[in-house]
């Protein structure tokens, strides 16, 4: 049995003791919903805001011509997934399913989306055009919707409007307390202002629960994207710059993470100076007249002796990104090697 969101093979022994009976089980892992771990307990993941973004988006198309209670997209997985929305006269809301993800603050949150009829003279060569309406943020002038949530998003558009025989859409998308929640982000900490990001690289949140600190390994493994977090405060500040990523809470096991980690697409090292520092070098205090990571950083944020530790990461860690953060949320360091 393959989870077809991460392409994990699911060791036999974890379906053996799996509390759901096994069709169930195969029917869910294979709709991405479900997630099975070793000791045989099932969570579920939720939907970005990418896949709910693209499920009102849709909706409004279709609503053009017919009432829209429930709707189908493809997830940048590769994944047909049905969501629930409320759809009529061209305009559509849908609500965000966090899953079993107890830290993820755009849960519950609503995505509308209006669209109207176009013909492809106004618009581009395939007659779409897409808006990023109030609470998306931007960066750098440009909405923040990612690439890979706005190719779901079109392709999916592009579905309703063949479906409903128009020539083309317009579709504006907007979350109507995106700015209200982007507050209670680091989005403005990332050049994000105004509102929140639409993400999703695979469509798919994965869960997190307490429950799970138990069960690191499997995580990491089922992991593509995966961000080592050292402590209570890196993981609420990691699931905050690192929506779509795997956050596992390792303390100050990092080599044993990154071991686990070590044939992941990319691996982040997130969290509060202290432990990465002293792990990278343990001497790091030597000299510095500071008896604490903390009362170095204090005394001197720029001091060379952070940037000097970071780089033995090219050795320690080679080709793991390390981001420092300040109790605060603030980010001391984001080096990449």
């Amino acid at each position: 049995m393959k989870d077809p969101v991460n392409n994990f093979e699911i060791p036999v022994e974890w379906i053996k003791r799996a509390t759901l009976p096994e069709d169930e089980l195969r029917a869910g892992i294979a709709s991405g919903r479900l997630v099975l771990l070793a000791d045989g307990s099932v969570l579920r993941r939720g939907y970005t805001t990418g896949t709910t973004a693209t499920a009102a988006a849709k909706a409004a198309v279709l609503s053009l011509k017919r009432t829209i209670n429930h709707v189908s997209v493809l997830t940048p997985a590769g994944i047909e997934v049905t969501l629930p929305v409320s759809a009529s006269g061209g305009r559509a809301s849908a609500i965000k399913d966090c899953g079993d993800h107890g830290f993820d603050i755009t849960g519950g949150i609503e995505i509308v989306a209006e669209a109207h009829e176009s013909d492809n003279a106004d618009n581009s060569d395939d007659g779409l055009s897409i808006t990023a309406g109030k609470g998306i943020g931007v960066k750098r002038g440009v909405p923040a919707i990612n690439p890979a949530p706005m190719k779901q998003i079109r392709t999916a558009i592009a579905e309703a409007v063949r479906e409903i025989g128009i020539s083309g859409a317009n579709v504006l998308i907007s979350v109507p307390k995106g700015e209200e929640i982007a507050r209670e982000t680091l989005n403005s900490r990332v050049g994000v202002i105004g509102g929140i990001s639409i993400l999703g690289t695979t469509g798919f949140v994965e869960p997190w629960n307490e429950h799970l600190l138990e069960t690191k390994h499997e995580l990491i493994q089922q992991a593509d994207r995966v961000v080592l977090t050292t402590g209570r405060l890196g993981m609420r500040y990691s699931n905050m710059l690192f929506p779509d990523h795997t956050i596992v809470m390792i303390g100050n096991r990092i080599p044993e993470g990154l071991d686990a980690a070590k044939d992941k697409s990319e691996v982040i090292v997130c969290g509060l100076p202290g432990l990465i520092l002293k792990w990278l070098d343990p001497d790091i205090l030597r000299g510095s007249g500071s008896l604490t990571t903390q009362e170095l950083i204090d005394r001197n944020p720029a001091d060379t002796r952070i940037d000097r530790t970071l780089s033995a990461a090219k050795e320690d860690a080679p080709g793991v990104r390390i981001v420092l953060i300040n109790r605060d949320g603030s980010i001391l360091r984001d080096y990449e090697p």
